[in-house]
């Protein structure tokens, strides 16, 4: 739900010499995202979220090309520079498998179609090592939970960085047992007010942690504060004691931080064991916790907006004033948004997994995701735009309007108009004539990549498309139609057009997910009243709302059928709502309940 920008990507240097944070650290690899497109022969780069639009020029489209093949990063400043433009964007990922076989980093053309292949060339030279767990500190904030905490602590001694189990036996082969690597500096238990604290205290003794008691009760926020406090690595991890650490979550985490502009990762949450009940396989499904299988930066906007502070590791320096004081919910999004704001970055990192023992009675799980939903309130106060129940253009907006007033040839018009307007902005990205490009090619030279496949609009291509023809917040373009230079596109492989319709035209239809998810996460108590007075507006507004929980069970394939997770669905969304509804009362506003059309998303 994002909106598209283009840019140039010249590989110029900037008038002011970017910090070491705007530079991507030399010797890093990097891996395309799932949804980075390469098109006008090699020229113009796709992806990432929000969607942006990259020109290239032929040395800049050349650098790409070999990294993406498996050439580490030079030392050179522009091509560090744009190396983390593509991070940033999310159209590319650090490769912490590089160079090592079936890696889960590996490149294949089939992950990512569309993107050139080459030969790797350049310097096999590597990045600089991440830390090892010497330098990482736990912080484990607990009120009451003892087995959970007994459990977590059990854990810890098993989560070694070979990420084999071998650790213990100094099998690992990678000298790492003999370095003391495989232990972290210290594991700190803050009893958050505690009703036993002796039986906290004989707990954390039992596994070798120190305790650090609050004598009144503060929030998960509040008690990761006093252990930061207290902590003097150059890392500090973040576990609430009801996950569960397994042999290797770090060794996922800590490579990420050979960056200086990381400042925090975390793994995928994803349930410790496999339930039997229907609710318990929909956690299994669609925790809120677990943020997916893709990797990600992390920033609102992006695809991966926010990480749970259930399991984060973060580098004190980076960390600030730590966690609100006062803010017992969200205050683990509002830690990592205000993070990405101060400049540092945020990686979701899939390949590192934690377990975590979700709630699966109803009430508990019901009253948690009533209370996720009162945070909207205070995070929209405290982030401007960043957290509203849709965002969408103005061009979206009124089609899905006529649509729902049963005008389709208003809304067919609408999506049309805005098909032609982005196409010819982005004509000037890909240096076509518009409206039709050039009937005569002029040939391509010799060393230019090779001419990609023709742009797709699959549903695995990255987009958020919900309105992404929304050019309101797209940087400025000069109009350089008088020395566009011919990129070797024939009339019938027109790319500005064929992009225009997938992000306009493909977006606009897609916009029904959001749309729907408003509905059912937000709008609902407005909604069926509605439905009830205007008959007409009974099977639109029903056919949206079930659109979204159907689209996920399609995505995600659970173990449960498609009534039982529609319905676990709606449930979720319903109890999310009543707490958006509950927050927006208590603070008196109505901001996480208004659409954000034809704006732009605050960037953290």
């Amino acid at each position: 739900m994002s909106a598209i920008t283009a840019e140039r990507a010249d590989g110029r240097a900037a008038d002011a010499l970017p910090g070491e944070r705007d530079l991507a650290p030399a010797g890093l690899r990097l891996v395309p995202d799932r949804g980075a497109r390469l098109v006008a022969g090699g020229s113009v780069l796709v992806g990432g979220s929000p969607v942006r639009v990259l020109r290239l020029t032929p040395a800049g489209a050349r650098q790409v090309e070999a990294w993406f093949a498996g050439v580490p990063l030079p030392d050179g400043t522009v091509a560090r520079s744009l190396a983390r433009r593509l991070l940033d964007a999310g159209i590319a990922h650090p490769d912490l498998a590089a160079g090592r076989p079936g890696g889960a980093g590996s490149v294949s053309p089939a992950a990512a179609p569309g993107l050139a292949r080459g030969p790797a060339r350049g310097p096999a030279r590597g990045p600089a090592r991440g830390p090892a767990p010497s330098d990482v500190t736990v912080v484990i904030p607990v009120r009451d939970r003892h087995a959970e905490l007994d459990r977590c602590l059990a854990g810890l001694r098993g989560a070694g960085l070979c990420g084999a189990g071998l650790c213990g036996a100094g099998l690992c082969g990678a000298g790492l047992c003999d370095a003391g690597l495989c232990d972290v500096a210290r594991v700190i238990v803050v009893d958050d007010a505690s009703a036993d604290p002796t039986a906290i205290a004989r707990i954390a003794a039992a596994h070798g942690a120190a305790v650090i008691r609050r004598p009144v009760n503060g929030g998960p926020g509040a008690a990761r504060n006093t252990g930061l406090a207290a902590a003097d690595t150059e890392l500090v991890a973040f576990l609430d004691s009801d996950c569960v650490p397994a042999p290797g979550w770090l060794a996922g985490l800590l490579p990420h931080f050979a960056d200086q502009a990381v400042g925090a990762v975390a793994p995928r949450i994803v349930p410790h064991r496999a339930g039997s009940g229907w609710l318990a396989r929909y956690e299994g499904a669609s925790s809120t916790l677990d943020m997916g299988a893709r990797p990600s930066v992390v920033r609102p906007g992006a695809r991966v907006p926010y990480v749970p502070g259930a399991a984060l590791v973060v580098r004190r320096a980076a960390a600030g004033g730590g966690f609100r004081s006062g803010m017992h919910v969200g205050e683990d999004v509002d830690f990592v948004w205000r993070m990405s704001a101060a400049g540092w970055r945020v990686r979701y990192e899939p390949g590192a997994v934690m377990g975590h023992d979700h709630r699966v009675t109803f009430r508990a799980w019901f009253a948690r995701r009533a209370d996720y939903g009162t945070s909207a309130a205070a995070l929209e106060e405290l982030h401007p735009g960043a957290v509203r129940p849709l965002y969408a253009s103005w061009w979206t907006a009124g089609a899905w309007a006529a649509a729902l007033s049963r005008r389709p040839a208003v809304a067919a018009a609408l999506t049309a108009a805005a098909t032609a307007l982005l196409a010819r902005r982005l004509s000037r990205v890909t240096g076509e004539h518009w409206p039709l490009p050039a009937a005569a090619p002029a040939a391509a030279p010799a060393d230019a990549p090779a001419a990609a496949p023709a742009t797709s609009c699959a549903s695995d291509s990255g987009f958020r498309p919900s309105n992404a023809h929304d050019n309101s917040d797209a940087a400025p373009l000069a109009d350089n139609s008088k020395n566009r230079r011919d990129v070797g596109l024939s009339a019938d492989r027109a790319e500005a057009w064929r992009l225009a319709v997938c992000l306009a035209g493909g977006g606009t239809i897609a916009a029904g997910r959001p749309l729907g998810s408003a509905l059912s996460r937000t709008w609902w108590p407005l909604a069926i009243p509605a439905a009830l007075a205007v008959p007409k507006l009974r099977a639109p507004l029903a056919a949206l709302i079930l659109l979204p929980p159907l689209l996920d069970w399609a995505d995600r394939k659970p173990p449960l059928d498609p009534a039982r997770y529609v319905a676990a669905r709606l449930l979720d969304d319903a109890a999310y709502s009543l707490g958006v509804w509950q927050g927006c009362v208590v603070r008196r506003t109505v901001r996480p309940l208004l659409p954000l059309i034809g704006g732009k998303r605050q960037p953290g």
